[in-house]
């Protein structure tokens, strides 16, 4: 017997449409909705299903609901929703809501990416690094700005502390004993640019931004810092 497990995640009731259309962008196919007498919907693509239910006074802003899909092509999927998500709205959505994260190396053996969609619900998309196995247990590293870095990501994506998140990454930007690798420090950079983008901040997002399109890299640094550098395209664009 092959059991499986399907998500049932909270939207505002109202939003229900614009939920689906969402999905659609992402290259799901809704094979029920219904908005009376109580909103319900369900979307599929391939071995993949969310069911959303409506609630009248569910408020997007202060959502924690989410999903973590394991796939064996993040980089494809990635591709393949903002491809979607730019013919659906005219453009690639990065913050606010719908939106679409960046996708990284996580520290704990995930390459992964966030696609939250306009009632709040994450869905979390990730791929065992090296092909192998289930996501591993989060460990932070111990080298300072690889810790940092770990940690920013965790509270910025994770538990959406942005402050949090920025408060961590300064603290080792400001450090004058010890200094980041150029690559490090790009990835540091970017982040704290995304967070204040994220927090409003539009003067301080950029000027972190253009501090990190400063930094001098190697070919082969350019090859390690490439999902920042992706993203830094996406926060500059």
């Amino acid at each position: 017997m092959t059991e499986k497990t399907i998500p049932l995640l909270p939207c505002r009731t109202e939003l229900i449409q614009s939920v689906v259309d969402f999905y659609t962008a992402l290259g799901f196919e809704t094979t029920h909705l219904q908005k009376s007498p109580y909103a319900y919907a369900v979307v599929e693509r391939g071995a993949v299903e969310l069911q959303l239910y409506g609630m009248k006074d569910y408020d997007p802003a202060t959502s924690h609901s989410s999903c973590y899909v394991l796939t064996e092509d993040v980089d494809g999927l990635h591709a393949a929703f903002r491809a979607g998500l730019k013919a659906a709205y005219g453009r690639i959505p990065t913050r606010g809501l719908p939106r679409i994260g960046p996708l990284k190396d996580m520290s704990y053996g995930v390459r992964q990416f966030l696609a939250t969609d306009p009632t709040g619900n994450t869905i979390r998309v990730g791929q065992a690094i090296g092909g192998g196995g289930e996501e591993e247990p989060a460990t932070a590293p111990k080298e300072t700005f690889a810790r940092a870095l770990h940690m920013a990501d965790l509270f910025a994506d994770s538990k959406q502390d942005y402050p949090g998140a920025a408060k961590i990454i300064d603290r080792v930007l400001n450090l004058e004993d010890e200094r980041p690798t150029p690559v490090q420090r790009v990835q540091l950079l970017v982040l704290r640019g995304d967070i204040a983008q994220r927090l409003g901040d539009t003067e301080g997002a950029r000027g972190w931004l253009e501090e990190a399109a400063s930094v001098q890299l190697s070919t082969e640094e350019q090859e390690a810092a490439r999902d920042a550098l992706a993203r830094l395209r996406d926060l500059r664009g």
